[in-house]
């Protein structure tokens, strides 16, 4: 296993896509300046930063809302702000071994894209954990 990126759910992805391009200068990889998802990476090093728009992953997920009005710095409303990726490499596998171990998934593995599937389940904080398995594409 692999740590893929630490993404940040954010509700306003202009905003922040702007904030970690032009006032960090982290290069983005797709210039998605409206999302729903974009990836930053430092000038040197392989590890970044990614933003996945809040109402996206909603969509996914089915239970994100917004930020409740208590959650700023230190809030304890409901409404995610960040998602640990691990990347691994046989999804069905490893989902089949935690759950064995006492993990819920929040769902059965999707895929989202032709090339990703994916599964998510909570720490025990509530803390977004997100399993992903790349397909190699043959052609």
């Amino acid at each position: 296993m692999e740590l893929a990126q630490v993404r940040l759910l954010v509700s306003d992805f202009r905003v922040c896509y702007h904030f970690y391009a032009d006032v960090l200068g982290l290069k983005p990889q797709s210039g998605a300046v409206d999302g729903p998802y974009e990836r930053f990476s430092p000038t040197t090093g392989s590890a970044g930063i990614a933003l996945q728009d809040r109402g996206a992953m909603a969509e996914i997920l089915g239970e994100l809302g917004e930020l409740g009005a208590s959650d700023g710095p230190g809030g304890t409303e409901a409404g995610h702000r960040s998602l640990v990726v691990l990347r691994v490499s046989d999804l069905d596998s490893y989902c089949a071994g935690i759950v064995s171990r006492g993990a819920a998934l929040l769902g059965e593995p999707v895929a989202p894209t032709d090339r990703l599937r994916v599964a998510y389940l909570k720490d025990p904080e509530g803390n977004l954990v997100e399993l992903q398995e790349w397909q190699l594409l043959l052609g």
